[in-house]
């Protein structure tokens, strides 16, 4: 890989020279740019973006904090993000908090030391950059006054209570995420608003996470307490799934003696047999927006402050046929 000594060498200029017309930091004559700019190009020189980052106090960069990259859905809202940086020559950094708050300050802190100009967060527990770095929220909102892309969760949920309730249910479970996470709240709102009004019996199963390394336990947990349900809303696909297969294993019949609705419409919601019905959320849309709207700041450009997407339910086979 070429240096920046030797695309000066070539062009016969100094290094100071090169960094000049490459940072465009000061002037440099015509002649010796269209040197500088051949030199680069016949040598394909690729410049050190973080040296670069560092002495312009800004980068070619954004941050992307997620909570699970191993839940299916938060790689399409990380696509949605990368297409837009493409397109404007940015890199994305991931950093993978995990529900950790000392992971995602560690993340934030090498954010901040590299210059990037800008985070998008799905992180529930971020909120500002000290150094005045813009942010914007993707999906999990905590402060309305803020940027943000999500869904209409509330909405989400009642839509979940709505769809089982058209498969005749006996008794729900209602699984309920962890409630320091405004969606989950939302979701629950929703659900109950629907349930409470058709004086359905249903019961709440706290689960205090959405990590999908946590479905299966949780899974084995649900169908030990809970025998006689009958149908469950998921909070999440990944759970939905987990439920599926030990019931399955179990020999529980889906959707005969247990059906469940999940909730994301992540990719591999239509591979379990049966097929999972869910609540599908635009992973995609929310990573592009989120995106925009983030240039756009950086550009200073005028950009509104919030978009909410609407979630909308789509029908498998995890659910009893209507009228059965």
């Amino acid at each position: 890989m070429a240096t920046i000594r030797e695309v000066a060498d070539k062009a016969g200029v100094s290094v100071a020279t090169v960094s000049r017309a490459i940072n465009n930091s000061g002037y440099v004559g015509k002649e010796a740019k269209s040197k500088i700019m051949r030199a680069i190009k016949e040598l394909d020189y690729k410049p050190n973006e973080v040296a670069r980052s560092l002495y312009q106090k800004t980068s070619k960069m954004i941050g992307l904090l997620l909570p699970d990259i191993a839940n299916p859905f938060f790689p399409l809202i990380a696509k949605g993000v990368e297409d837009v940086a493409q397109e404007k020559g940015y890199m994305v950094l991931l950093g993978n908090v995990e529900g950790d708050s000392y992971r995602e300050q560690k993340y934030i802190d090498f954010f901040s030391q590299y210059n990037i100009s800008g985070v998008l967060s799905a992180s529930s527990e971020s909120q500002s950059f000290n150094n005045g770095i813009p942010i914007v929220f993707l999906d999990r909102v905590k402060d309305r006054e803020s940027f943000f892309v999500t869904v209409d969760h509330f909405k989400g949920g009642q839509l979940a209570a709505k769809t089982i309730l058209k498969s005749h249910p006996r008794k729900i479970l209602l699984m309920v995420g962890p409630r320091h996470v405004d969606v989950a709240v939302d979701r629950l709102q929703g659900a109950e608003s629907i349930l409470s009004e058709s004086q359905m019996d249903y019961v709440l199963f706290e689960t205090g996470t959405y990590q999908a390394d946590e479905a299966e336990k949780t899974a084995v947990k649900l169908l030990d307490n809970f025998d006689d349900v009958d149908s469950i809303i998921a909070n999440n696909d990944i759970f939905a799934l987990a439920i599926i297969k030990e019931a399955l294993k179990r020999g529980i019949k889906v959707p005969g003696d247990i059906q469940i609705i999940g909730y994301d419409n992540t990719p591999f919601s239509s591979f379990m047999n049966p097929q999972l019905t869910t609540v599908a959320q635009p992973g995609y849309e929310i990573g592009y927006e989120a995106s925009n709207i983030l240039f756009k700041i950086i550009d200073k450009e005028t950009v509104h402050q919030s978009i909410l997407l609407e979630p909308y339910v789509i029908e498998r086979e995890s659910l009893r046929k209507v009228g059965k």
